[in-house]
């Protein structure tokens, strides 16, 4: 007589490559936890924004997360209500100029802050530092005053010119990253017979690349993002506005087209969000290298 006996039932493991690729899995999501939050943070107001865009004024209005239906035309009709083609040219030139004029202004300031060595240096620091802190509206009066008698109010000149002295932030930046470079380099140079231009020029703005694009990005996108000093100067000249003012206006009139009025605001973002995908390596090794001195 055979008996049966039932044996239990055997479950084959996982291969040791799968579990490998598994724990490395949990491992990365475990390791990057907190930037995957901080990233999700960031994301989701920007991607409710673009579906904002892209629904109905009236759905616009509720409190729906996804449109109904799809309106991408709400991107025409911007340009057939509003000159954000202008408000975009007065930008770039803006940022552009003003961006191009501050760095070759802070660039031998911060050389001469960081390198060379000169009675009164420490001094003249305190004071950069010092305009760092001065809030720009406590000059605006006798600043509005000066441009408005020599008959520059109402166009971009009164924010462009006081580039060609340099800017207080872009200095100390600029400053702090020349300082993480080795002296010995210039001391090499200078032995050479290169004078302090000539070394500025062929070492040192080679090797400050990363700072000096940290410290360009940073101006552009205040420029970019600049509404004061647009309101203050070309509030009464249409043909000056720029996209920060231009917008303000368009949100104003269209206060109830909130799909208009993302579908702009979404057009303004986009320029920033494509430079800084491009550049953020160069911008985080500037940021980082910053800070390794003092």
């Amino acid at each position: 007589m055979t008996v049966l006996i039932d044996a239990p039932l055997l479950v084959a493991a996982p291969a040791p490559d799968q579990r490998y690729r598994r724990q490395r899995r949990l491992a990365w999501i475990a390791r990057h936890s907190i930037a995957i939050a901080v990233a999700v943070m960031f994301v989701t107001p920007v991607a409710y924004l673009v579906l904002l865009s892209l629904m109905t004024s009236d759905q616009a209005l509720t409190s729906d997360y996804w449109p109904n239906s799809w309106h991408p035309e709400n991107y025409v009709r911007i340009f057939m209500v509003t000159p954000l083609p202008h408000y975009l040219l007065n930008t770039l030139i803006y940022a552009v100029s003003v961006t191009a004029l501050v760095l070759l202004s802070s660039v031998p300031a911060a050389y001469a802050l960081a390198k060379v060595k000169f009675r009164g240096g420490n001094a003249l620091f305190l004071v950069v530092i010092g305009m760092m802190m001065l809030p720009p509206q406590v000059v605006t009066v006798p600043l509005y005053l000066m441009w408005a008698n020599v008959g520059l109010t109402g166009s971009l000149w009164p924010l462009i010119i006081p580039a060609l002295f340099g800017d207080a932030f872009t200095i100390f930046l600029l400053r702090q990253f020349l300082l993480t470079i080795p002296s010995e380099y210039l001391d090499a140079a200078r032995v050479d017979g290169c004078g302090e231009w000539q070394t500025l020029l062929r070492v040192v703005l080679p090797m400050a690349r990363p700072g000096i694009a940290a410290a360009g990005l940073f101006q552009f996108f205040f420029c970019w993002n600049d509404y004061y000093g647009p309101l203050v100067y070309t509030s009464e000249n249409e043909n000056s506005w720029t996209l920060s003012l231009g917008l303000a206006s368009f949100h104003s009139v269209h206060h109830v087209d909130w799909n208009l009025v993302t579908a702009a605001t979404v057009l303004a973002m986009a320029p920033l969000i494509i430079i800084f995908f491009f550049a953020q390596r160069a911008f985080v090794q500037g940021i980082t290298l910053t800070g390794f001195k003092g």
